[in-house]
């Protein structure tokens, strides 16, 4: 996120794109609401009427993996119309006439075409962005799970450039992350292409940098492979054993049975998490982890705020923190790690890390901090690009709608939607053994319009088989308006409904993140 998460209340517009943010990211849902309490107006960008879609004042419904189209004829409006910041475009961006150039073929007519959003619509929503003092974009993995998903978030991009709504409060581009220290592993080179904050492999002085820290003769330069990679090769017989911490990939990702395949080929896999998950079923060893309130260490939120994480009760049975089980597994394989606490692994970080230079535990303790924090007396950045961007000049990417890769056919007419419901999280491995959860949405569903369940005899509360190109599944239909005709939605959290068997692997290909958001699927009646 560019703002803090306090400023959402204070924003004029809100521009909430591929986000169920009440449900999702519900602490920051009530700022959500408390802004527009305040007067905020709040347009929704989602094709299922969820309830954030019902608080809005304007609820665009527009088709699946159209958002390009969409976000580039807001643009087209405000540049056509004169209302972009003429002061702000001129002195902090480049590349504003390429981007001109190809948004102008995204008029507002053009657009409604693809998205299915009439034209007068698009032409309000942009007039409001453009001239609301302070404009917020929020979005999640409805933008980024895309084979676009990349360029969906240039788009954003380019438009907060565009009206100057970055760099000052109550504004801003801000994604919203979807577990809670995904931003703190990313920070700690969780990613195939960099090591912490986003320091690049590439990058000779950088690898010199950590191999004298580390004691080694040097790292490799060449990027690694992102899980879908990992996943692929080692279907391919390519990755012949693999270490898997706190991650549920038979659930959670695209293609699950191309999943357990691969798995089910490596020569040796290791688990580390805190239960027994579908993944951790197939190891060959599970390393069991201490859960959040059995260890020490620091979480990283989605407004980059690093705070403390106290243990409460110490680790149960044979379960350890999970640095501590990496520092005996490296030991053992003949590399000694022997770090004495979280805090030394954290002073290690800061040595090594310009963007979190000047975070320690002793000042932890007094409070939580907002990277970028360079030195001891720095306070934290809580707003980014307030002067400038961190490459000088923010730079416009014109991008082109791109369809979906899958399209409806006569054999799988539907679009399936996948996402998360609110009383339940990722792959239910913590939710699902509550005891408490469960009672509150004991099962999961198929959302299916009325129109389409018509048409195909199936009743409210019946089974129904969801087929795609890769898998199927079954589950309770529930005919409901939630959802647009030709769209059926439901959540990855339930085991026994293992959506990701039918969604699709295909990724973007700058980010690689597959293209979960959108598959076609046909939906049958059980006799």
């Amino acid at each position: 996120m560019t703002n803090p998460i306090s400023d959402i209340e204070g924003a004029d517009f809100i521009l909430a794109i591929g986000t169920n943010t009440t449900e999702t990211h519900p602490i920051i849902g009530l700022k959500v609401k408390k802004a527009v309490r305040h007067g905020a107006t709040l347009v929704v960008v989602d094709p299922r009427e969820t309830e954030v879609a019902r608080l809005a004042h304007r609820h665009l419904r527009l088709r699946p993996g159209t958002d390009i189209a969409l976000l580039n004829a807001l643009a087209h409006v405000i540049i056509e119309e004169g209302l972009y910041n003429r002061e702000f475009v001129e002195s902090r961006t480049e590349g504003f006439e390429d981007l001109k150039e190809v948004v102008a073929r995204y008029t507002p007519e053009y657009a409604a075409e693809i998205t299915g959003i009439d034209a007068a619509t698009i032409r309000e929503v942009a007039r409001g962005y453009a001239k609301a003092q302070n404009a917020t974009i929020l979005y999640t993995m409805g933008v980024t799970q895309h084979i676009c998903g990349t360029h969906n978030v240039f788009a954003i991009a380019n438009l907060a450039m565009l009206c100057g709504h970055i760099g000052k409060p109550y504004s801003g581009v801000n994604p919203l992350r979807g577990q809670n220290n995904v931003q703190g592993a990313c920070d700690m080179g969780a990613l195939p292409n960099v090591l912490t904050g986003y320091q690049s492999v590439v990058s000779e002085e950088v690898r010199r940098k950590f191999a004298v820290a580390w004691g080694v003769e040097a790292l490799p330069e060449k990027p690694g492979l992102t899980v879908g990679e990992m996943i692929e090769a080692a279907g391919r017989g390519e990755i012949r054993a693999m270490y898997i911490m706190g991650e549920n990939p038979v659930l959670s990702d695209p293609d699950a049975e191309h999943v357990v395949h691969a798995l089910e080929k490596l020569d040796f896999l290791v688990v580390q998490d805190i239960f027994l998950t579908e993944t951790a079923r197939l190891a060959d060893v599970v390393l069991p982890a201490a859960s959040f309130a059995e260890k020490d260490g620091t979480f990283t939120n989605t407004e980059r705020r690093v705070q403390r994480v106290r243990k409460a009760i110490e680790p149960v049975g044979q379960a350890k923190p999970d640095w501590e089980i990496i520092c005996l597994v490296a030991t053992a394989m003949g590399y000694p790690m022997s770090y004495g606490s979280p805090a030394e692994i954290m002073a290690e970080i800061a040595r090594l890390t310009p963007s979190y230079g000047g975070i320690s535990y002793e000042r932890l303790e007094k409070g939580s901090l907002v990277w970028p924090c360079p030195a001891p007396d720095h306070p934290g950045t809580p707003r980014l690009h307030v002067e400038k961007f961190a490459r000088g000049l923010g730079k416009f990417h014109p991008v082109e709608y791109v369809p979906p890769h899958e399209q409806p056919d006569a054999e799988y007419p539907l679009v399936l939607n996948t996402g998360r419901r609110l009383h339940h999280y990722h792959t239910g491995t913590m939710t699902m053994r509550t005891g408490a959860l469960e009672k509150h949405y004991n099962q999961e569903y198929l959302e299916i319009n009325p129109a389409d369940a018509a048409r195909l005899g199936i009743a409210d509360g019946e089974r129904v088989r969801v087929v795609s190109r890769r898998g199927q599944v079954e589950v309770t239909a529930r005919v409901t308006e939630v959802v647009p005709p030709g769209m059926v939605f439901t959540s990855f959290h339930f085991p026994e409904v293992a959506i990701n068997k039918l969604t699709n692997p295909v990724r973007d290909p700058v980010a690689k993140i597959p293209e979960l958001k959108v598959c076609a699927v046909r939906v049958e009646k059980i006799a």
